[in-house]
């Protein structure tokens, strides 16, 4: 597990999360629940991590919901800030451009 996730599931476990209106968005879009998401942050591998993105350091994790289906998702935190974590986006993994173990892009 990478820094940057291990502090992302301290917060979320604190209650400290958001969901910035984009993550919203796609989750709606892709048919998510949150509890989907929030309830598997323990079982979540780090697909790419960027612990010194401009906006604050965040990570692509692959994920599963309820039913096992595969999810990515990416968390971040505000730059100079310890909290929250942000859930910045999430989507069904499109098989076509990504690697069969969903963990790297093909395209």
């Amino acid at each position: 597990m990478s820094d940057t996730l291990e502090r992302i599931v301290q917060l979320i476990q604190a209650g400290k999360l958001k969901i910035s209106e984009h993550g919203y968005d796609e989750i709606a879009d892709e048919g998510i629940l949150v509890r989907d998401i929030v309830s598997h942050m323990e079982d979540a591998v780090v697909v790419e991590d960027y612990p010194n993105y401009a906006k604050g350091p965040c990570v692509l994790v692959l994920q599963r919901d309820l039913e096992g289906r595969p999810l990515h998702v990416v968390w971040g935190i505000p730059k100079g800030e310890s909290w929250p974590a942000v859930l910045v986006t999430a989507y069904r993994p499109d098989p076509d451009l990504w690697t069969e173990d969903l963990m790297r892009r093909t395209k």
